[in-house]
């Protein structure tokens, strides 16, 4: 296991059972975001990855 996988862990222990939305999800973030400037550029490569069905592809951003 890496140490980046202990929160992923965490989080599928403690609230893997719930049902959220995305609105929900894309709330959450830009509140730690707004907590954590320095992650903004993380959390917004992993949104846009989310919101692209998980890809990478570049080609969307033409």
């Amino acid at each position: 296991m890496y140490f980046t996988d202990r929160g992923l862990e965490e989080l599928a222990e403690r609230r893997g059972e719930e049902q959220v939305t995305l609105a929900w999800l894309a709330d959450q973030m830009q509140a730690f975001v707004d907590g954590h400037p320095d992650f903004e550029v993380p959390v917004e490569r992993l949104a846009t990855w989310l919101a692209r069905g998980g890809t990478d592809d570049d080609d969307l951003e033409a």
